[in-house]
């Protein structure tokens, strides 16, 4: 879970017990040859668990576990801010490139592009992806519950690619574990050999096959409206990056979604406190989030509470104060 291989552990485990042990005893403690131990020493001083020694020239001493793990933390954190920032850049350039060519395109199947209107279309445009698929089949389904229709409709289609010893990976938002049909199909896909992972928000929805067609609705807020299927380059490779940083920043369906131990909110309730922060109402957040208009009030009441705040904005500054935000 540190990231830490064993030789590794071992070589920082008998550091500890010893701070003078030399390459020497490091050998004789971890039952390792010179070569691992220096490995070990190396990936260690890179992940800032040791560091060079001001009593020994060219040997090392090791953090203490306290200092090492908060460092570790907060660089895993700077990380996760920074790989959210780009996120955000992305899909809002991926999804000014889909608007512009979209409006520019001629929506002709020889130009790589074609205009799906109806479900129907998509239906049937599905269909052919699948059966032409060659490697794997990523997806997101953002909204929470999904459809017993479009379960119903996902389910051959995903059987005959995995059936086919395609990698099959789909993105749901949190709320589809309350949903009991949702998370039985995604718990009956993972059975089958199939990938699922969860995040409390999501890019829009998007099907991108053996990463050279992707399929996006024209409409995202009325994805009955039609799609946009693409075989561009630019536009695929866009999509991709931002499907590629979500789904690296979600968490497996049978991952719990753990509270923060500091602040105690969950993923759902962090997210909430960020976007009314941003001047969201209870209704668009409910809908970023895939949640119900109750289940986001019910939540915002317990937080406002918690922080003993009378208004939005209140609660916004002092979940800013606390560290929360």
């Amino acid at each position: 879970m540190l990231g830490l291989s064993s030789t590794a552990e071992a070589v920082y485990t008998a550091m500890l017990a010893d701070s003078s042990a030399d390459l020497e005893a490091l050998i004789t403690a971890t039952e390792q040859d010179e070569r691992a131990v220096r490995a070990g020493l190396d990936e260690l001083a890179e992940l800032a668990f040791v560091r060079p020694s001001r009593d020994l020239p060219g040997a090392f001493r090791a953090i203490k576990p306290e200092v090492a793990l908060d460092l570790m933390m907060r660089r895993q954190e700077a990380e996760l801010a920074r790989k959210t920032q780009e996120l955000a850049a992305k899909k809002a350039a991926a999804a000014a490139a889909v608007a512009e060519y979209g409006r520019a395109s001629s929506g002709s199947p020889d130009s790589g592009t074609e205009r799906l209107i109806g479900l129907d279309a998509i239906g049937a445009k599905l269909e052919i992806l699948a059966k032409e698929a060659q490697s794997e089949c990523l997806s997101v389904m953002p909204g929470g519950a999904q459809s017993a229709a479009s379960l119903e409709d996902s389910r051959p289609l995903d059987l005959a690619a995995l059936e086919r010893g395609l990698d099959v990976q789909t993105l749901y938002q949190d709320s589809v574990r309350n949903d009991a049909p949702t998370y039985d199909y995604a718990r009956w896909l993972t059975d089958l050999g199939g990938q699922v992972r969860t995040a409390p928000l999501l890019p829009p929805r998007m099907i991108i096959v053996d990463r050279q067609t992707v399929l996006v609705p024209i409409d995202p807020a009325n994805t009955k409206a039609g799609a946009l299927c693409t075989s561009e380059q630019a536009i695929v490779a866009s999509l991709l990056a931002v499907y590629e940083q979500a789904w690296a920043s979600a968490v497996p369906l049978a991952a719990d979604r753990a509270r923060d131990v500091d602040s105690g909110l969950s993923a759902s309730e962090r997210e909430i406190l960020l976007l009314l922060a941003q001047g969201m109402t209870d209704e668009a957040a409910a809908k970023r989030l895939g949640l119900g208009l109750r289940t986001v009030s019910r939540q915002m009441a317990g937080l406002m509470e918690r922080l003993d705040a009378s208004s939005r904005f209140e609660a916004g500054l002092k979940a800013a104060q606390r560290g929360w935000l």
